[in-house]
């Protein structure tokens, strides 16, 4: 059976003062429940801050993107090294930074080979805007997403397993929308589309053990419908991670 995992990814939101507030309220809370892997992503200046509230908690910590290169001239990149030093998830290939920092797949594959290099759990994005999903592209473009970021990796290789690679679908036209994909079509594109995609790289046994989640307008009144489908393990969740009472709700609906 598969772990269930949900992420809240602040993106830009949070000062470090709000952000040592917000999570010192939901940290009892999220605490108490089992059976589900809970990840706190919040923006690189409150990394820090929330990582010492975490500390001897369950709840994991994770940035929201990284450089693929251990040092460099790279003015305002955060490196493989920096993240790993204090988190243990990153998330990459979010569809805001492929549509508003021009992210490639092949920059998105080098970012996850670095992160499983130095230990940490790649949340890997993938997902369809609302054209190509309206012209039937959605399996072209989730297909071509999953095999060119995941490509030349290999569960055989020392340090890999199926638990340290997670996708996340997250349909781009449901991203802070409101406008939530229904739980059987979303079930269906990560049971029809992302795990073939998965086996043609790793093979059935490998594609069954990686988690994939669901993102996109995820709330404490669809989480549930979401989690009880077969092929949903957890959500990325965006805006309902930033309210307390929201997020401890939805990570509750995804216990075992």
């Amino acid at each position: 059976m598969r772990t269930p995992v949900v992420a809240g990814n602040w993106k830009m939101y949070k000062t470090v003062t709000e952000a040592r507030h917000m999570v010192s309220e939901m940290v009892p809370g999220l605490q108490g429940i089992k059976g589900v892997e809970k990840v706190l992503c919040p923006p690189f200046t409150a990394l820090l801050a929330v990582s010492a509230l975490l500390e001897g908690t369950d709840i994991g910590l994770g940035a929201q993107n990284m450089h693929w290169d251990n040092a460099g001239a790279y003015t305002g990149e955060v490196s493989p090294l920096m993240v790993a030093e204090i988190c243990q998830y990153i998330i990459l290939g979010h569809s805001e930074r492929r549509m508003y920092f021009m992210e490639t797949d092949t920059n998105v594959k080098r970012k996850i080979q670095a992160a499983l290099v130095h230990g940490l759990t790649p949340i890997v994005c993938v997902g369809e805007t609302l054209e190509e999903n309206e012209t039937g592209r959605t399996r072209e473009v989730v297909s071509r997403q999953i095999k060119q970021g995941l490509v030349d990796l290999s569960f055989e290789e020392e340090g890999l397993s199926g638990f340290n690679v997670i996708i996340a679908y997250e349909p781009v036209w449901a991203i802070g929308t409101g406008r939530a994909a229904t739980a059987e079509g979303a079930n269906a594109v990560i049971a029809r589309i992302v795990r073939p995609a998965l086996a043609e790289l790793f093979g059935q046994n490998g594609a069954q053990s990686i988690r994939v989640l669901y993102g996109g307008s995820v709330n404490s009144g669809n989480a549930a419908e979401f989690f009880a489908q077969p092929d949903i393990d957890g959500a990325l969740v965006g805006g309902a991670s930033l309210k307390v009472g929201e997020f401890i709700q939805i990570t509750q609906s995804a216990a075992l």
